[in-house]
């Protein structure tokens, strides 16, 4: 009865030396992973600058006539339409049917600059339209938890939280900031010459 305890002691510490080697065979060779596969095509189309029949650059009274025609939007005419006072800037605002909620353009020089969809998130999701812009884009130049931004140079489209996209013509936008901060350098030296007055 003692040989076969021996025995059964044997096979017991045979069995997991090597159980030991196998394992470590294991460990030394790399399991692959689940692949990834990227959405974003090999040759991605160029940035948009339109939505349907929308644009960048769009007149105004172009604008109005397509938001008519448009069976997306419920365009009041110039009711929906704002002279701001920043730089004679146009603002039209209208509500959206179906899947826009509201839409903003803005406008300088009686062109559109900028274009702002807020999409009804009851309806629309935010990784629909998300996966859409990759397939068709690429992936984004930005991407944090507030916004997914591509741009060419010429276009910025961003897709914000919670379910905004945003078209931006990004010659006029930049015109505009170097403007503004010129206008307040100016703003800035014309008030140290005036406390120098006294």
């Amino acid at each position: 009865m003692t040989k076969l305890t021996g025995f059964s002691i044997f096979l017991v510490v045979f069995f997991l030396f090597m159980t030991a080697l196998h394992a470590q065979d294991i460990i030394e060779h790399d399991i692959p992973g689940p692949e990834r596969r990227s959405l974003a095509p090999e040759n991605p189309e160029e940035l948009p600058r339109q939505f349907r029949n929308l644009s960048l650059g769009m007149p105004l009274e172009d604008l109005k006539s397509a938001l008519v025609r448009d069976s997306l939007f419920a365009f009041r005419g110039d009711r929906d339409v704002s002279f701001l006072p920043v730089r004679e800037q146009t603002l039209v605002e209208t509500t959206g049917l179906s899947y826009i909620r509201r839409a903003y353009f803005q406008l300088v020089d009686e062109s559109v600059y900028i274009m702002s969809f807020s999409l009804d998130t009851r309806i629309m999701d935010h990784y629909s339209v998300f996966t859409t812009f990759i397939k068709k884009y690429g992936e984004p130049q930005t991407l944090n938890p507030a916004e997914a931004i591509w741009d060419n140079g010429e276009t910025r489209v961003s897709i914000e939280r919670p379910l905004t996209v945003k078209y931006i013509d990004k010659t006029v936008f930049d015109r505009l900031i170097e403007e503004s901060r010129t206008r307040e350098r100016l703003e800035l030296l014309l008030r140290e010459e005036f406390l120098a007055d006294f």
